[in-house]
């Protein structure tokens, strides 16, 4: 909602909970400042709301429900808080006005003494604010009732003559006498304090105080004057939402926040380890027995992990939905990994459901002292990230090395997009040739970014979800190309060959995307190979049957030779599968193994392909092993130079791919 409606919302909310004396537009105006500064300072906000008279028994109401769907939680109690602070004080600084009215009311006594009397006793005995005149030894001289209700006395007569210190918090005795020395010594006219006191049977009681001096017609002080204010009820709403804000709502254990200003004092100089868990599978909890079990079995493993934690005298939080931190002083990492592991191994019955976890973990194990604390949580999250990647119950330990070389991964493809956008990415063609022949039978398009190949890049792009936007763009791109070498060479146009990654070879609009492609750029289809990832083919995927149904020739790539893999080629009609591995050596075990391989493809009718094969000897190895192409044997070029070579030399036959 933009801010000017937002602030005339407020606006219609708060006149009808107060009365304002300011026009509509200037109330508007005033909010809409406000909510400019609300983020950054929402003490002014407060005061300025008390200054404005919005001061109804529903104003603080009517302004939390109109704010609270834009702005968050904590500049909310922010805000409410420093709301009642500025309500405090202004009822402060009006009774500070009938303070002065009674003490001057005191020094006409004479001449007015009967009205100024009743003037003073129902102003005194009235106030909402405990009031207690004492004399400077402590001695309560006169108190109103309200405060004898604070201490849990019945009345204010029931002071009378007595210590007023006896009230005071054993823990506040010393700085509350302090501050009344300070003011009886005219070092000070006045303080405010907020402290506890004792009530008469035994409960502490948070007030603010607010107290002054008396003194007489030779300016000597003879009396204190202490207002009182009961805020217990404040105190712990403060603290119920200070708590909400440092400890996670489930398990009630400390959340992100809370842990990393913690870990933070813990960064002086002394050997620390930090463990980042996430539990395993944890997501086969919430889909198959519901969400409330998971929640459940959450508070358990809070449990078990706090008794742990107590034990070893470790900072123990839970900061994402499954994902627990422990920071300990620098132990043995394995005892405490087992001792973790054990306590979740133990079955738990939830719902009827026996459940055990286990968790990966990522550590940190005595960091350097440098080392910022969000530094060291990103160290261990991705420590994490490398345990989870092992399998179930692995940890991994941090290594700054190979950190700094996945930072540097994440960096790169963090600016990929950029890079995309400028032109840094270009389109490059490298030549499939025939081994037996030695002909080249067409040209596959690749990315090339900087000093990566083609594969790189599209991992990358993967690890952003980019793969899809610009396998879309290198489809389209590359079937423009080889439709203009189509148009300018006729036969002798090399058959264009595009290898698609995992996400693009699954993806539900892949067919389209290809005969978008060829219908926009005029390509005949029997110019065009589509290789797609085997593993979505695997997964049951249709895109190969679809584009075969279509007239798009197409192939498998990744292929391995597993049984899965073979069953795939009867069942999916492609020319060809592509391989990505060493040469075999003619004299290796692995020769004959993977000619009884290439034999039994070429059985089914499909032809064999290996990529990246860079040297000539090693493309003899795989043509004595029975290999029908590869790729990789000359360095792809752009198109423009593709295009200056086939402009002097004659391409191979089409049919031969």
């Amino acid at each position: 909602m933009e801010l000017p409606e937002l602030a005339a919302r407020w606006m219609h909310a708060l006149t009808s909970t107060a009365y304002i004396p300011l026009s509509h537009a200037e109330i508007e105006q005033a909010l809409l400042d406000s909510l400019r500064a609300l983020p950054e300072s929402p003490e002014s906000v407060a005061h300025r709301l008390v200054s404005l008279h919005a001061t109804g028994p529903d104003s603080l109401r009517a302004t939390i429900e109109v704010l609270s769907p834009t702005f968050d939680l904590p500049v909310l109690a922010r805000l409410s808080s420093a709301y009642a602070q500025a309500m405090r004080l202004d009822a402060f600084d009006q009774q500070e006005q009938i303070k002065v009215a009674i003490v001057r009311a005191k020094q006409r006594v004479e001449r007015t003494l009967q009205v100024s009397q009743a003037r003073f006793q129902e102003v005194f005995d009235s106030a909402a604010l405990g009031i207690v005149i004492t004399d400077l030894t402590g001695r309560c001289v006169e108190a109103n009732d309200t405060l004898a209700e604070i201490v849990g006395l019945d009345s204010g007569a029931d002071l009378t003559d007595r210590d007023l210190r006896d009230f005071y918090h054993p823990e506040d005795l010393a700085a509350l006498g302090a501050s009344y020395r300070k003011m009886s010594e005219g070092r000070v006219d006045r303080f405010r304090d907020q402290r506890k006191l004792i009530r008469a049977d035994g409960e502490p009681v948070w007030v603010h105080l607010v107290v002054s001096v008396l003194r007489d017609a030779d300016g000597r002080p003879t009396h204190h004057v202490t207002m009182v204010e009961d805020i217990s009820e404040l105190h712990l709403l403060q603290r119920s939402l200070d708590h909400q804000l440092l400890h996670d709502s489930l398990t009630g254990l400390s959340n992100r926040q809370h842990f990393i200003s913690r870990l933070e004092r813990q960064l002086d100089g002394s050997p620390i380890t930090l463990y980042h868990l996430g539990l395993d599978a944890f997501s086969v909890v919430n889909n198959g027995l519901g969400h409330e079990t998971g929640d459940k079995l959450l508070k358990i493993v809070a449990s078990r992990l706090g008794e742990l934690a107590a034990a070893k005298k470790a900072v123990l939080a839970r900061i994402g939905g499954d994902e627990f931190a422990l920071l300990t002083v620098a132990d043995n990492v394995t005892s405490t990994i087992e001792e973790i592991q054990e306590a979740l191994g133990e079955p738990t019955f939830v719902d009827d459901h026996g459940i055990a976890l286990s968790a990966s973990i990522g550590v940190v194990d005595r960091p350097p002292a440098f080392a910022t604390a969000g530094e060291l949580m990103r160290c261990a999250n991705s420590a994490l990230r490398q345990a989870k990647a092992r399998g179930k119950r692995q940890w991994a330990l941090h290594d700054p090395h190979d950190d700094a070389r996945r930072r540097g991964k994440y960096a790169l493809a963090a600016s990929m997009p950029g890079a995309w956008e400028h032109g840094e990415i270009e389109i490059v063609y490298a030549p499939v040739h025939d081994l037996e022949s030695q002909e080249v039978l067409g040209a596959v398009a690749r990315l090339h970014w900087d000093d990566l190949s083609h594969n790189d890049t599209m991992a990358l792009a993967d690890s952003t979800g980019l793969s899809l936007p610009i396998g879309r763009w290198l489809l389209r791109e590359a079937c423009a190309q080889a439709a203009r070498w189509v148009e300018e060479f006729g036969d002798r146009a090399p058959t264009l060959h595009i290898a698609l990654g995992a996400l693009q070879s699954r993806d539900e609009d892949l067919v389209a995307d290809v005969k978008r492609a060829l219908d926009e750029t005029g390509l005949p289809p029997e110019r065009l190979r589509i290789a797609l990832d085997i593993s979505s083919v695997l997964a049951g995927d249709d895109n190969a049957l679809v584009l075969h149904d279509s007239g798009i020739v197409t192939a498998l790539d990744g292929f391995h030779g597993g049984h899965d893999e073979l069953a795939v080629l009867t069942e999916v009609p492609v020319r060809s599968v592509i391989t990505r591995a060493p040469a075999p050596r003619p004299d290796s075990p692995l020769h004959q193994a993977m000619r009884a391989l290439i034999e039994t493809v070429h059985g089914f009718g499909v032809r064999f392909g290996v990529d990246e094969v860079h040297t000539l000897d090693d493309a003899e190895h795989w043509r004595q092993a029975g290999a029908d192409g590869v790729i990789g044997l000359l360095p792809a070029l752009p198109a423009a130079e593709v295009t200056e070579l086939l402009a002097t030399a004659a391409s191979p036959r089409p049919e031969a791919s």
